[in-house]
């Protein structure tokens, strides 16, 4: 069975206030607007979520629910998670286990570094230095729950970021 990942990255945050926390921090001017652009480039391709799942952090919930709103994705229903909060790559494992059978497409929201490690251990034939703010790798996994996850066969097939056309 087919499954798919999507893993996102928060996007841009303020750092105006340089007393504020990290995990406080919000999105600035720019982040709230990218956010829904890149829920619109989700939607656009057809990718909705059947479960949300985002770091507790300020940025990280403000990104998830302006991607959720532009794919029609309830945000009274996204899932949080404080342990994604600048985790490692096993973490990110740990919570796609925990994930229903009947979800068939994910989104997860989460933060550098630990999302550009985890999307380079994804696939053999998929590399990036580093995860752009609000970017999004999404990947196919074909497994017949999602507790196969580390022995699936996994293959990246999108990799989109807000200003990826300007480096064209």
């Amino acid at each position: 069975m087919q499954r798919t990942l999507v893993l996102i990255r928060h996007a841009k945050s303020s750092w105006s206030n340089p007393m504020e926390s990290d995990f406080d921090r919000p999105l600035n001017e720019r982040g709230k607007k990218e956010a829904p652009e890149m829920g619109e480039r989700l939607k656009a391709i057809k990718l909705i979520p059947d479960l949300i799942i985002s770091s507790s952090s300020k940025r990280t919930r403000q990104t998830a629910k302006r991607i959720a709103k532009e794919v029609g994705y309830d945000a009274e229903h996204i899932k949080w998670e404080e342990k994604l909060y600048h985790c490692i790559p096993t973490i990110f494992e740990e919570v796609i286990y925990g994930i229903k059978d009947s979800v068939k497409t994910v989104f997860i929201v989460a933060h550098n570094p630990g999302i550009t490690d985890f999307v380079n251990q994804l696939s053999p034939d998929f590399r990036i230095d580093n995860m752009p703010t609000c970017g999004i790798v999404c990947a196919n996994i074909e497994a017949g729950q999602w507790t196969d996850f580390s022995t699936a066969k996994r293959k990246v097939f999108l990799f989109e970021y807000p200003r990826k056309d300007d480096n064209t």
